[in-house]
């Protein structure tokens, strides 16, 4: 099965967030299918991505995962500032996180490492902590998005609670991903 281990929002940010991406695609003037949009039922912030593991490495995640939130209190993660990746030409456009960051690192990390004494691949690239709004298919299209966004850089959108930890299956379908909580664990 395909896993993943993330943190949830709650439904008042991902109204905010749907009412951001509705401002976003208004401003932009692009071709059906240049911007995918991530539905907001599908937004969490991914802390880990295991791609396919085994029925048996599931136990062992959901144990490393379980140790990791007990170590950890639970804290408030200010969701804000539009941003993107991939340069001038945009690929992904998100919207990141402000107060309380330091403490969604510290569990990350500690979580990556946990992890990667368990033998699955630790992170390459520095963590960034970010909420994908959309992925972006055409060059023009990343230009005119990146161009548009600039005006949400100060965006507040508002905090979420983060106080447990989720693992989830992620179902590859035609009409879009399907995600599937297997377990939350409690941060303390």
């Amino acid at each position: 099965m395909r896993v993943f281990i993330a943190i949830d929002i709650d439904d008042k940010i991902r109204k905010a967030i749907a009412d951001l991406q509705k401002q976003i695609a208004s401003k932009v003037d692009v071709k059906k299918g240049d911007l995918k949009w991530v539905e907001p039922n599908n937004i969490h912030l991914t802390l880990k991505f295991l791609g396919e593991i085994s029925d048996e490495q599931l136990e062992e995640v959901r144990e490393i995962v379980n140790t990791v939130a007990q170590a950890h209190q639970k804290f408030n993660l200010e969701i804000e500032s539009v941003g993107s990746f991939g340069g001038r030409s945009a690929k992904i456009v998100w919207v990141g996180a402000g107060k309380g960051t330091d403490a969604l690192l510290a569990l990350q990390k500690d979580l990556d490492d946990l992890l990667a004494q368990a033998g699955y691949p630790k992170e390459e690239r520095e963590f960034s902590a970010h909420l994908t709004l959309c992925r972006v298919n055409h060059p023009i299209a990343g230009l005119k998005v990146g161009e548009a966004i600039a005006q949400f850089s100060h965006l507040k959108l508002g905090s979420i609670a983060a106080d447990a930890i989720y693992v989830y299956q992620s179902q590859l379908t035609p009409q879009g991903p399907i995600y599937t909580m297997i377990a939350d664990f409690k941060l303390r």
